[in-house]
């Protein structure tokens, strides 16, 4: 049996605020995940969750170690060339969707492709399209946001987050802010479309529920993990 490529790997990562009395919120952090794999982060609150989703993510730079990103080591890169590679190679699913309330679930998950290129295409309209009927809302794609109960306001976030089509979807608590039967329902979603498209997908989660569900748990505990 092959084994997958590596998607992402973490290596030796530090971070470090503040200037006069400093904080370390990781602490020589290591992970790798391959491609393909659907896997859960968790840990305590002030664990270094969300500090290390969004290194990950590009948002912010470790103060030290490195960050490779389907094969490209992204410590030594400018922050217009992240910019570049964070909108081709990431997806990004929050807890709170943040779509945009005048605009019909169709416009939001073009939106990545069209604030890209400046206009609208056919492609891009045929590509979310495909993706809205994917996560199961064809007949709700002229709705707009505010139109939409909580869990198909996260499925559009979804399709939005793959409208790029990234090798690597971060999600940030994604189901935090439903009830449970909409969260399994969004859970099963994402795990459907792992296994479809082959996106990998990192879960931030406190639902143990969900972590179970996953491929595998990596857990991080006062800025290491274990």
């Amino acid at each position: 049996m092959v084994e997958r490529a590596p998607i992402l790997r973490v290596e030796g990562v530090v971070k470090d605020y503040g200037t006069k009395v400093k904080t370390r919120a990781l602490a020589g952090v290591d992970m790798m995940m391959h491609a393909g794999e659907l896997v859960a982060l968790i840990g305590p609150s002030g664990s270094g969750k969300s500090t290390l989703l969004n290194i990950i993510g590009l948002l912010e730079r470790p103060t030290e170690g490195r960050v490779v990103l389907d094969g490209v080591d992204t410590s030594s890169l400018d922050e217009a060339s992240l910019t570049r590679l964070r909108a081709r190679k990431l997806g990004f699913v929050f807890q709170f969707h943040h779509l945009l309330p005048t605009f019909s679930a169709l416009e939001n998950v073009m939106l990545p492709a069209w604030g890209d290129e400046g206009t609208p295409s056919a492609e891009m309209r045929t590509r979310a399209e495909e993706l809205l009927h994917a996560v199961g809302l064809s007949d709700r794609m002229h709705y707009k946001a505010t139109e939409l109960s909580g869990g198909q306001q996260q499925r559009v976030a979804i399709a939005r987050a793959l409208s790029r089509k990234p090798p690597l979807l971060l999600a940030d608590e994604p189901t935090g802010n439903l009830d449970s039967a909409s969260a399994d329902a969004v859970f099963t979603l994402l795990r459907q479309l792992n296994r479809e498209i082959a996106t990998s997908c990192l879960i931030v989660t406190h639902d143990p529920r969900i972590a179970e569900r996953c491929d595998r748990t990596i857990t991080i505990i006062d800025g290491r993990i274990p």
